[in-house]
C-alpha cells in the first residue's frame, strides 16, 4: 500500500514539475537570472535541471500534505504490527 501512495504523490508531481517548468521557462531566461545581485554560474541546462527539481520537491510536499490530509483517523494512528507483537499502548484493532 505504501509504494502506491507514493506513485500517487510522485507520478503527478513529476508531470506537475514538469510542466512548471515549461511556463517558468518560456517566461524567463535562465542566463538573466540573479543570486543576491551576482549571476548565476550554471549553465542553462544546469539551471533547468535544478529548477525541475525544486519544483518536484515542492509539488511532491503538496501531494504528499494531501494525501495525508485524505487518510481516514484509523489509517493514521492504526498500528502496523500484527496483533501478537504489538507494544503497550498500541490500538488493538485489526486492519479493515
Amino acid at each position: 500500500m505504501f509504494s502506491q501512495r507514493l506513485m500517487w504523490v510522485a507520478w503527478p508531481a513529476f508531470l506537475m514539475a514538469g510542466v512548471l517548468e515549461v511556463l517558468v521557462f518560456g517566461m524567463v531566461d535562465p542566463q538573466d537570472l540573479q543570486w543576491f545581485g551576482h549571476p548565476l554560474e550554471l549553465s542553462r541546462q544546469g539551471v533547468y535541471s535544478v529548477a525541475f527539481f525544486v519544483f518536484w520537491v515542492i509539488t511532491l510536499l503538496s501531494s504528499g500534505l494531501t494525501t495525508l490530509l485524505a487518510m481516514s483517523p484509523f489509517e493514521v494512528n492504526r498500528c502496523p504490527l500484527p496483533a501478537n507483537e504489538r507494544p503497550d499502548g498500541c490500538p488493538k484493532q485489526e486492519c479493515r
